[in-house]
């Protein structure tokens, strides 16, 4: 599982010309689900993804969580993420995970997420055109795959 993690201070998921969700101050989170993930890496991620300290502190220092300021968060399904460019100039979605496991994993993220929060987090619409505005806070953008664990 592939998150791409954005401090913003606000964002929007529009769909079909209305606003689908928004948050204020928090992350928005792209994530790409793989054909090999499972439970293990929705647990690990989850801790990750709330435990990250990349908010300022009051020294200006990267050192609160988005618990830690009772930020929002929003979690967008981003089968893109597994995009493999090796070969050629088209990308292979070979490594993304079909519907018919992405979805049910990519919901119990959500609710991973949700229940770490003790709070509602801001989604998306699975496999709709989405567009996503937002306003990078920063900019700071984080890229972690449960499968490098760097």
């Amino acid at each position: 599982m592939r998150l791409l993690i954005q401090r913003v201070s606000e964002a929007r998921c529009h769909i079909d010309g209305t606003i689908f969700s928004e948050i204020g101050r928090g992350l928005m989170v792209l994530v790409g689900v793989g054909y090999d993930d499972t439970a293990e890496d929705i647990e690990w991620l989850t801790k990750k993804l709330v435990q990250l300290r990349i908010f300022d502190d009051e020294a200006g220092v990267m050192n609160l969580s988005v618990t830690d300021i009772g930020g929002e968060v929003m979690l967008v399904s981003q089968f893109t993420l597994h995009a493999m460019t090796k070969k050629g100039n088209r990308p292979s979605w070979i490594k993304a995970a079909p519907e018919a496991i992405s979805k049910p994993l990519y919901e119990n993220f959500v609710r991973s997420v949700e229940q770490a929060l003790g709070r509602k987090v801001a989604t998306g619409s699975f496999g709709a055109d989405m567009k996503i505005e937002l306003t990078n806070d920063g900019p700071v953008t984080i890229w972690i795959d449960s499968k490098a664990k760097e």
